[in-house]
């Protein structure tokens, strides 16, 4: 693995870009603006680019989020959310017919088609998880106890993620919630990185695919389990444990993935 001073150097070796939004091209706050000019030296060069996102949302809302943060719309032709994988499969009723939402308000748009099947824990199919409580934001021991009784049912996770940082804020994401349940001895099913299955939305076998994001249990891992190239971005949700680039490799080791190449952030 090599450190990737420009994007420049090796971009003409792939034909598609999947690259990761938060951590990569915005924090939850503000755009990346290196980030932007290597998307649009990328888009001017007719490469495809493709945003794979563990959102726990459709697709759509993502697009809107990032209009909102003044991402030109020029850029976001291909846009892929862990949640626009999960709702295509529970508006299919794959997991059964009725489920329970664990997670935020404001993560309803992915069961809206399905939102009249939506009933109580005691009682559903399913536990359809795109996050945390509000009011239970930073107890996982809360979903211990919380979950306890319920692990003969199966666990939906839109979001594999343990954690995002908003700003420098650190939260905690579906991922760990998953994890809990997980060790309560429940099943889980996953939508999103490092899945196979969300990247068979984004690209086809003949396409040469160059993979960047900055969590090796996702982004990187997602592109080993795909044997595409990758760039590991170290600014991002591992940036507490990357000191310098001697360590990389224990880091690397640690999760039990390999990248190509590795930037501070993503620039041309």
């Amino acid at each position: 693995m090599k450190e990737l001073n420009h994007l420049e150097d090796v971009f003409k070796n792939y034909d598609t870009f999947i690259i990761d939004l938060w951590g990569v091209m915005h924090d939850g706050v503000t755009l990346n603006p290196r980030a932007i000019e290597a998307v649009d030296k990328l888009k001017k060069n007719s490469k495809k680019i493709v945003f794979l996102s563990n959102a726990p949302r459709p697709s759509s809302k993502v697009i809107n989020f990032l209009l909102k943060m003044k991402m030109d719309k020029k850029y976001l032709e291909h846009v892929m959310t862990s949640g626009e994988a999960a709702m295509h499969a529970i508006n299919q009723k794959k997991f059964g017919q009725t489920f329970y939402h664990l997670g935020p308000d404001r993560d309803i748009s992915v069961f809206e088609k399905v939102k009249n099947n939506r009933t109580d824990l005691q009682s559903c199919d399913f536990i359809l998880c795109t996050g945390l409580f509000d009011n239970h934001e930073n107890d996982l021991d809360y979903y211990k106890k919380f979950l306890l009784n319920y692990v003969s049912k199966k666990l939906i996770c839109t979001n594999p993620d343990l954690i995002v940082h908003r700003g420098s804020v650190e939260e905690l994401c579906a991922g760990s919630v998953a994890k809990v349940f997980e060790d309560l001895g429940g099943e889980v099913v996953y939508f999103g990185k490092p899945h196979k299955e969300v990247y068979n939305m984004c690209f086809d076998s003949n396409e040469k695919v160059l993979a960047i994001g900055d969590n090796l249990r996702t982004d990187i891992k997602g592109a080993n389990n795909l044997n595409i190239d990758c760039i590991f971005i170290t600014e991002g949700v591992h940036r507490k444990e990357f000191k310098n680039s001697s360590e990389l490799e224990k880091l690397l080791e640690k999760y039990e993935v390999k990248a190509n190449f590795f930037q501070r952030e993503l620039k041309w």
